[in-house]
């Protein structure tokens, strides 16, 4: 049975479940339950395995390198599904002690399967706004890499630490600015739209991007702000028409 097939008492019974065992074989070198947890068809049974063993690292600070030691033998597994629960792991880890688990991020950027890949996405947005410092710090250190998915992917990642504080985030998305890619200028159109629509933030973004040198790809991302601001109206500031005056207005 499905895990949202269950009750909500069943729900929790089983996360309980899930926590206890993993706890008791993090004493022993059997990772027999975690290893079927993580490898779940059932994305629910793996996000509440990777969300328990965040909790565990958090709370039992002894357990700390059996944690990290546990994910280093199930990082290499040959099910793409228990790689990229061993990264949502660590994203729950990173969100407070990233340096304990970056070299995690520093693999899983390069693994062969999406999924995976994906999942380094989704850390870095919940590390990133959280734990903004060292997730940038190390972010900044892929926008150059010559492969051109690392370098959108990272650009995908720190965009929720912008959408709060867009300032943040800027200076490295100023550094794709002259990207030849068109696939990667495309995510770094977008993910400037999608900073640029909460309160206060289209002021600080539009700021920005008079110091580009790159007017074509800032062209396209003031059109990009008006864009937003349609698209999400339920939840922007501004209106579309208030935003379009805007921009023409201060820039």
């Amino acid at each position: 049975m499905a895990f949202y097939d269950l009750n909500k008492q069943e729900r929790l019974n089983v996360v309980a479940e899930i926590s206890n065992n993993m706890l008791i074989e993090l004493g022993t070198a059997d990772l027999k339950n975690t290893i079927q947890y993580f490898s779940d068809e059932d994305t629910y049974i793996r996000k509440s395995a990777y969300l328990s063993l965040g909790k565990i690292y958090l709370a039992k600070p002894i357990l700390r390198p059996k944690i990290i030691s546990s994910l280093e033998k199930l990082l290499p597994s040959t099910d793409y599904k228990i790689r990229q629960t061993v990264i949502n792991a660590a994203g729950e880890i990173g969100k407070t002690y990233f340096e304990s688990v970056q070299h995690f991020f520093d693999r899983g950027l390069f693994d062969e399967h999406h999924s995976p890949r994906n999942a380094v996405i989704g850390s870095i947005k919940k590390m990133g706004e959280v734990n903004p410092v060292p997730v940038l710090g190390w972010a900044r250190l892929y926008l150059q890499h010559e492969d051109k998915e690392i370098r959108r992917e990272i650009c995908h990642g720190i965009e929720l630490r912008g959408r709060k504080y867009p300032g943040d985030i800027l200076p490295l998305l100023q550094e794709l600015q002259h990207d030849k890619t068109a696939r990667v200028r495309n995510t770094l159109v977008h993910v400037i739209g999608q900073i640029a629509y909460k309160k206060g933030c289209i002021q600080t973004v539009v700021e920005h991007l008079k110091q580009w040198e790159n007017k074509q790809l800032v062209t396209a991302a003031l059109e990009e702000i008006i864009d937003v601001h349609d698209r999400y109206k339920d939840f922007a500031v501004l209106t579309q028409e208030q935003a379009r005056q805007y921009i023409e207005d201060n820039f």
